[in-house]
């Protein structure tokens, strides 16, 4: 919103305060609006009156329209407050009025018998969230390329560890694919920019299911080129034994890297639903609102899976685990 205040008299400190205050108050009113075309003008003029009070008048220049307002009292913040009340209040009419609450809309009932009204969102004053085009996945795919293939991986992996899938069913390649060409195609609705990036994880989540029923479909089929017989690519277990000699001393570096891995076990072994919802609070740094509509839960439920997955950790992980602590730091629900 663009302010001009012009005084015709001294400026004083707590006149500029209330100023401060009663403008914050207005802007929040005025969010549905662009802010460039937002205009307040404000003018403080002091004797204008036979009994020498102050006199503020406040001018609002709106797309769809200009509010005005003039009040007098003894000092500049008692007529200032009055001034920005009276404002307030033909606000809030004028934004009815764009809505389609105002009386003269009532005298013409439609076909049903009630009022025609008409969202304030379909008005031309509102203000609709910028659509991403295919530029916006493109360049957003390219900053977040091992994002998205992490989260297919692990999306993956949690799939083999519970039977769903073979490993060599699905190529974790082949669902990236699927993913960007499913984004960039002109069958799929784009998304509001804001939301995209859970847009694409909703993707990557429908891209899996769709490959893994498609190969479910022909996993009796076997390739006229492919051998069924398993490969000896050794030849002998000589190199094999050479390299893999036991080793009695046990380093304490041995044991930090199977840390992350008992606390990707103990989450294999939560609920589908409550892992999934985890994984995106804790890790992925997901609001509720994103998790519902990545999964297409409802909230209370997404709420309950995230709890249950960290009772479960708690439970089910005994060892002493940094990455452990800080993700039940970090997944805590008021």
């Amino acid at each position: 919103m663009n302010v001009h205040i012009s005084y015709k008299t001294a400026k004083a400190p707590d006149v500029e305060r209330e100023f401060a205050h009663h403008i914050q108050k207005l802007d929040r009113r005025l969010l549905i609006f662009r802010p460039e075309l937002v205009h307040l003008h404000g003018i403080v003029d002091q004797g204008s009156s036979l009994r020498g009070e102050t006199s503020i008048s406040l001018n609002l220049r709106l797309p769809s329209g200009q509010l005005a307002s003039q009040q007098s009292g003894p000092t500049a913040v008692r007529a200032m407050k009055a001034a920005f009340s009276e404002l307030l209040k033909q606000l809030t009419k004028h934004k009815d009025l764009l809505r389609g609450f105002h009386h003269r809309r009532a005298r013409r009932p439609a076909a049903n018998g009630h009022a025609q009204q008409v969202p304030f969102e379909e008005t031309f004053a509102a203000v609709h969230p910028a659509v991403a085009s295919s530029g916006d996945i493109y360049l957003f795919v390219n900053a977040n390329l091992a994002k998205i293939e992490r989260f297919i991986a692990r999306e993956l992996r949690y799939r083999i560890s519970q039977g769903q899938l073979d490993p060599e069913t699905v190529d974790p390649k082949e669902v990236l694919d699927e993913v960007v060409a499913t984004a960039l195609g002109e069958d799929e609705n784009k998304p509001e920019l804001l939301s995209l990036e859970r847009w694409m994880y909703r993707l990557a989540l429908q891209a899996i299911n769709r490959l893994a029923s498609d190969e479910s479909e022909h996993e009796n089929s076997v390739p006229l080129e492919r051998s069924e017989r398993k490969r000896n690519v050794t030849g002998s277990d000589e190199a094999e034994l050479q390299f893999h000699q036991p080793d009695e001393t046990l380093l304490a570096e041995s044991v930090i890297a199977d840390r992350r891995q008992a606390m990707e076990a103990a989450l294999l072994r939560a609920r589908k639903e409550d892992r999934e919802a985890f994984i995106l609070f804790a890790v992925e740094g997901f609001t509720l609102d994103e998790i519902a509509a990545t999964t297409e839960r409802g909230g209370d439920d997404v709420r309950k899976s995230i709890n249950n997955a960290r009772t479960h950790l708690k439970k089910t992980l005994h060892i002493a685990n940094p990455f452990k602590d800080r993700l039940l730091q970090h997944s805590r629900i008021a």
